[in-house]
């Protein structure tokens, strides 16, 4: 039997990088005092959610992978309790900037970096400013045991069906997605959250996959962060869940054995027929 233990965290941030680095790190050890052996921070955890606005100082924040302080701070704490860490964080490669997450081994090594696919832009979600769209591709990376590979999405490619999809036939077997998301500035009545779970909840059913979702909390300006992270199992049905205040850890632990025998059984993989998609791939 392949149990996996995963955890997601939830939390608000601040300007102050080094305390929020800390904040995490906090974190990521009662997550792993817990059992998890895979560990998700939110999206861009090293400061406040900076794509509220426009402001070219912003992207002196950008730093390379192999000096970025949330990746070589998460590279030493994956490696001193032995577990995977998928870090976020704003690349800087030459002129280039991207949304990128670092995939940290147990060994405190980057096994790769995937930079984000789809790229947001509109009122307090401006990232079109900043990021570059990624130019890896979607990425799938060994996780902490035989055959339980693990696929991350970055926040707006959760929306994406083709995103989970694509990792699924890349052979993921667990779908992580660290995000940043809450209110909407030009609509206050607007409560994205039943959509934004639904959605990856949706990925989990029609993929027969686990889900894992880390979202931050708190106000940074206008906008207030709504949280509500969540685990959920290959049938959707939530095991481990947060509202829209609450700081901390969540963890599960999941059977990806039942996961794949379920997902033999429902056929989805089976029934699919590439040949009549061709209209998904055509920029018309």
């Amino acid at each position: 039997m392949t149990q996996i233990t995963v955890a997601a965290l939830q939390l608000a941030f601040t300007t102050d990088t080094a305390q929020n680095i800390a904040n995490v790190t906090d974190l990521v050890r009662e997550a792993a005092g817990k059992g998890a052996q895979v560990v998700l921070p939110p999206e861009l955890f090293e400061g406040e959610y900076f794509c509220r606005v426009e402001d070219e100082a912003l992207f002196a924040t950008a730093k390379p992978l192999a000096s970025h302080p949330a990746v070589t701070a998460m590279q030493s704490l994956a490696a001193e309790l032995q577990i995977y860490v998928p870090t976020s964080f704003f690349e800087a490669d030459g002129p280039h900037f991207y949304n990128s997450l670092a995939m940290i081994g147990p060994d405190g090594k980057v096994a790769g970096v995937y930079r984000k696919s789809h790229i947001p832009d509109g009122p307090g979600y401006e990232e079109k400013y900043y990021f570059r769209p990624g130019n890896t591709g979607f990425k799938v990376w060994d996780g902490p045991a035989e055959d339980a590979a693990l696929g991350v999405g970055i926040c707006w490619d959760q929306w994406y069906p083709e995103t989970a999809r694509t990792m699924m036939l890349m052979g993921a077997q667990l779908l992580f997605y660290p995000t940043a998301i809450g209110s909407e500035p030009y609509d206050a009545d607007l409560d994205t959250s039943r959509m934004w779970r639904r959605a990856m909840i949706g990925h989990a059913v029609s993929n027969v996959v686990p889900v894992i979702a880390s979202n931050r909390i708190g106000t940074e300006g206008d906008q207030r962060f709504y949280g509500h992270s969540f685990i959920c199992d290959e049938w959707g049905d939530i095991v481990a869940e947060f509202g829209a205040e609450e700081t901390g850890v969540l963890t599960a632990t999941l059977d990806l054995d039942r996961a794949r025998k379920h997902r033999a059984g429902m056929g989805f993989f089976r029934d699919r027929r590439p040949e009549l998609y061709k209209r998904m791939v055509e920029d018309v």
